[in-house]
């Protein structure tokens, strides 16, 4: 028999989700903070996967035993934030038994029309991580991120007014700001965990160069790599901004220059056989991009080295 899909259910207003949890309709049509203490439903009932139509942010407050980094699993008792973009699916493991949250909020982008956190808020690289990416907290910084979400919650509770969405909406951006901090501090702190996914990428990229098969299928991807070690593309590339300064393309292309000079220097192959063994379609197409990195012609290099 064929398995029938788990289709996401979708969320199309904060009047859904609050219905779902058996809660009273939300007290402004586009941003919603919902206090997990009030919420009577049984959480294994609410529906997964699902997809929202708006921004979430939620504090869990244990993320405890079993969180996985890449292909590794770490404790880390504080808990923390989750964050999620319109359109990306919640969820999608039945298994899953992550504690529900303390806070949630709700962001829908129109809330944010018309004001600079609307773009700004897509530079975010946290809203596309994964749940298993989670930014973990410190007691210092739970308090924090619990403050901002209280001052959201009474700004909601007061009378709604002309001056309600840019004090609230200066709040939201305060907590994304505190937690691209801590995204950082976390890129610092795990730096041996982080250490090992990068020892890992490596070993993944001289593989895929080292081996025919691999490389007459192309050129790898920030989205292969990423899959292949587990986590998001914008994860793997802001762990490689913290330790190396490049982002997971510019590694790729590092990686793809020094194997272009191995052969280069070190074998008899000529510019063309050096471009497709390396995956390129073209030979033209290898020789600017070599050029574009160095400053010089595979043939400049060639001759140089000799």
């Amino acid at each position: 028999m064929k398995k029938v899909e788990n289709i996401p259910h979708k969320f199309d207003s904060l009047s859904d989700v609050h219905r779902a949890f058996g809660l009273p309709k939300p007290l402004h049509p586009l941003l919603s903070l919902i206090d997990h203490a009030d919420v009577s439903f049984p959480m294994n009932r609410f529906p997964h996967p699902h997809v929202l139509t708006f921004y979430k942010i939620s504090y869990k407050p244990k993320l405890s035993a079993k969180i996985r980094y890449g292909q590794d699993y770490y404790d880390f008792d504080e808990g923390g934030l989750l964050f999620a973009a319109p359109g990306q699916v919640i969820g999608n493991d039945a298994n899953d038994a992550t504690p529900c949250s303390l806070y949630t909020l709700l962001i829908h982008p129109d809330f944010l029309w018309n004001h600079p956190l609307a773009r700004k808020i897509k530079q975010y690289g946290f809203f596309s991580y994964s749940a298993n990416e989670a930014l973990h907290l410190s007691e210092q910084e739970k308090a924090t991120i619990i403050s901002i979400f209280k001052i959201i919650g009474e700004e909601l509770k007061s009378r709604i007014d002309d001056f309600t969405q840019d004090v609230i909406i200066s709040q939201i951006e305060l907590l994304l700001n505190y937690s691209n901090r801590f995204y950082k501090r976390q890129f610092i702190t795990r730096k041996t965990v982080n250490s090992d996914l990068l020892q890992k990428l490596e070993e993944i990229l001289d593989g895929h160069f080292n081996d025919e098969k691999s490389l007459r299928a192309g050129l790898p991807t920030v989205q292969s790599l990423a899959e292949t070690l587990n986590i998001s593309p914008s994860y793997l590339s802001d762990m490689l901004r913290a330790l190396t300064g490049q982002n997971t393309q510019q590694h790729i292309h590092d990686k793809l220059i020094e194997k272009a000079k191995e052969k280069l220097s070190g074998t008899s192959l000529t510019v063309s056989e050096v471009a497709y063994a390396l995956g390129f379609e073209h030979p033209q197409s290898f020789s600017k991009f070599f050029k574009t990195k160095t400053n010089l012609s595979p043939l400049e290099f060639r001759r140089s080295f000799n």
